[in-house]
């Protein structure tokens, strides 16, 4: 059987929108933790060089930006439980639309968390009492993680 564009998308479009949204949380928010741990290893592993014992401290700093990565693996998940052979073009593109917090915000936030936690790091190597600032400092960024996670999940709720 021979399907154009159009065909192919009347059919099955609801479950190709729904798993581009899935796909999309789950790389965007992903490669923006990547890039933010990546960030902070970077640092964190110039410390380690002078101050070994300073490890379990800039790890916390390390493991913060991973988080948006997490939100967009579960919301990828979800997604992958709504998908039916039958799924609307509509549902689908509004599956799509509740993935798109995630992924934004997720790519964006894993970034600048990375950056903050990094001076965390230059913060715990010059005056290790004041590590726990570092740390409010980075979860402070992950406020607008955790709002684009909770919108997104109760946008797929609607579908």
């Amino acid at each position: 059987m021979n399907l154009n564009l159009s065909q192919f998308l009347a059919q099955n479009g609801g479950a190709v929108f729904a798993t581009l949204g899935a796909a999309l949380a789950t790389l965007l928010a992903g490669i923006g933790s990547a890039k933010g741990v990546g960030l902070v290893g970077e640092v964190a592993t110039g410390l380690m060089s002078e101050e070994p014992e300073k490890f379990g401290k800039s790890l916390v700093l390390q493991l913060l930006p991973g988080t948006q990565g997490l939100y967009g693996f579960v919301i990828g998940l979800m997604v992958l439980g709504k998908i039916t052979k039958d799924l609307t073009v509509a549902n689908g593109l509004g599956i799509l639309m509740a993935c798109l917090p995630i992924a934004i915000a997720g790519y964006g936030s894993a970034i600048a968390q990375g950056r903050v936690a990094a001076s965390g790091i230059s913060l715990l190597a010059k005056n290790e009492e004041q590590n726990t600032k570092g740390i409010i400092y980075a979860v402070m960024v992950e406020t607008y993680a955790l709002l684009a996670f909770v919108v997104s999940i109760m946008l797929l709720g609607k579908f």
